[in-house]
């Protein structure tokens, strides 16, 4: 293996130990954080990732509040729910965990939370301060991207990025993030109806494994030296895997982000800093 390792494990463990320290300091104003996640079902893996943060959110001080609903619940039952934590003094940052059972709007549940408590960063006024380049709650997971890459000093200015995946959560924010005055990368966004992937990719000094499809990108996908941050998370018989596969790919590339380890801690300290932003906001009077 040639690769450098971009270690998630490690610089979300400093973000999450800047979050306490401003945690601390709030506390010593007299307000406490609070994290409240919403749960609708019962899928072992949103259960995992919600655990995993609210664990986060404990050992950063900062109180979490979880709440379950069936698999069966309504939409208005949903909706009541972040209606109550909209309106708690308690609570600073809501993250409803996704995918949602058949039958909910994803949209329509993320866009009722109120958007300055909107820890992951996806309710849609947010989401068009990001497009306008305005202050807002920047999306978690592609906000946990840059750390990482800034941490490592892989420089986006002038880079050929190309990210594979439009999803909402990460590919279509993180594009618009890059190509921001400030990070100043050109950017391709590449999907299923991208023909010959791979010809595209070989041009990226960043490329952003975002598709949610396992062993995806390979290393005929990389050109040599290249940054590969890989974002996918697959259960597999072995335990997760990404959308790289991650042997091959780091006997090519410069620096691999692993799975796990990579980019899944970073998106759970984004979203404490985004809490503890909202945190801030409110003791200040800003919004």
């Amino acid at each position: 293996m040639s690769a450098r390792i971009l270690d998630g494990t490690a610089v979300a463990a400093l973000v999450r130990t800047e979050v306490a320290d401003r945690v601390d300091v709030l506390a010593g104003r007299g307000k406490s954080v609070g994290l409240a996640t919403v749960l609708v079902g019962d899928d072992p893996a949103s259960r995992l990732y919600v655990d995993s943060k609210r664990r986060a959110a404990e050992e950063a001080g900062i109180r979490a509040f979880d709440h379950s609903l069936p698999a069966g619940a309504a939409l208005g039952d949903v909706e009541r729910l972040i209606d109550r934590l909209n309106e708690s003094g308690s609570v600073d940052g809501i993250l409803v965990q996704l995918p949602l059972p058949p039958g909910l709007d994803e949209a329509v549940v993320l866009g009722s939370i109120d958007p300055s408590k909107d820890a992951d960063g996806l309710h849609p006024t947010n989401l068009g301060m990001l497009v306008m380049d305005r202050p807002g709650v920047a999306p978690a997971t592609p906000t946990g991207i840059l750390t990482l890459l800034d941490h490592y000093g892989i420089p986006t200015d002038g880079a050929m990025v190309v990210v594979v995946g439009r999803s909402l959560l990460v590919g279509r924010p993180l594009a618009i993030l890059l190509g921001l005055k400030g990070r100043d990368a050109t950017v391709a966004l590449a999907h299923s109806h991208t023909p010959d992937l791979a010809a595209l990719t070989r041009q990226a000094d960043i490329l952003v494994a975002a598709a949610g499809r396992p062993g995806l990108i390979g290393a005929h996908h990389v050109k040599p030296g290249a940054t590969v941050v890989d974002v996918g998370i697959n259960q597999a018989g072995e335990g997760l895997i990404g959308d790289v596969d991650f042997e091959a790919v780091a006997e090519v590339a410069g620096a691999i982000t692993p799975v796990p380890g990579g980019v899944g801690p970073m998106t759970i300290a984004s979203l404490l800093e985004n809490t503890v932003a909202a945190a801030e906001r409110r003791i200040t009077g800003r919004h």
